[in-house]
């Protein structure tokens, strides 16, 4: 895993729980939700990542 790829992944993980906990405190739904989205996309390309460098 290069380190651009997890600053990235850092960066989009932390930018979804940024949007998730402003949808909390302002009701927002939608917002939530993308927020929760954003993180999980994140998990699964860390993971993926993860499994490259296990057969490196």
């Amino acid at each position: 895993m290069g380190l651009d790829d997890k600053i990235k992944n850092a960066a989009e993980n932390l930018t979804g729980k940024a949007k998730e906990a402003a949808g909390k405190t302002t009701d927002n739904e939608r917002l939530e939700a993308e927020g929760h989205a954003d993180q999980s996309k994140a998990n699964v390309k860390q993971a993926g990542e993860n499994v490259k460098d296990a057969f490196k």
